[in-house]
């Protein structure tokens, strides 16, 4: 199946879902069918299970960042099916290691707010790992990552400052003008980060 044909995608993901996914090999035998194109509608409508399989988790981990520091997420970043086959198909990974399915963002003014905002995290949601991101940029992004686990389901929480979240909005405008490949060092472009300064160079035109 194309991945392109996204009508198609949405359609599946529609109908009545009466599979589930009950074990750890089963999601990553769906996943590994997903990233060799073998896409079929009973594999979408698994796939749409597992991936809202993760709200209640979500809900739980919305509710600890609430009441840890009295902030609500600016935002749900819920990743499609269309992305979480888009992610196998780019990366070495498997389905069940996959850690942004669920996920939202907190927004900072600045450094020193997003180091406390990461600690009252890490002293409120047990068995939470921090991915940073800006000592260990991926593709010129910086931001902290921490995986909350609810329910046995990861949750990513992205904390970032202003900055960096005018970065990654720039970096977002400059992968639909040069298409999705140039956020993970490919395209036309060799370096993203030389590309990404010349793009907010022109203004974003």
């Amino acid at each position: 199946m194309n991945l392109g044909n996204l009508k198609h995608i949405a359609k599946a993901a529609k109908m009545p879902i009466v599979m589930t996914l009950t074990s750890k090999t089963q999601i990553d035998q769906l996943g590994d069918r997903l990233r060799k194109g073998n896409v079929s509608e009973g594999d979408l409508r698994l796939l749409e299970a597992y991936r809202l399989s993760f709200d209640e988790a979500y809900e739980e981990v919305e509710a600890s960042i609430h009441n840890a520091i009295q902030l609500s997420p600016a935002g749900r970043r819920a990743k499609t099916t269309n992305s979480i086959i888009e992610k196998l198909r780019r990366e070495t990974i498997r389905l069940s290691q996959i850690q942004d399915i669920a996920g939202c963002r907190l927004m900072v003014r600045d450094i020193l707010e997003e180091d406390w905002v990461v600690d009252r995290l890490k002293a409120t949601l047990v068995k939470a790992v921090v991915i940073d991101r800006r000592k260990n940029p991926s593709y010129g992004y910086r931001a902290v990552h921490v995986i909350a686990t609810a329910r046995n389901r990861p949750v990513e929480i992205q904390v970032r400052t202003e900055l960096q979240h005018l970065w990654a909005q720039l970096s977002e405008k400059l992968s639909d003008a040069h298409g999705l490949a140039i956020k993970y060092g490919g395209g036309d472009t060799e370096d993203p980060e030389l590309a990404f300064n010349a793009f907010a160079g022109s203004g974003g035109s």
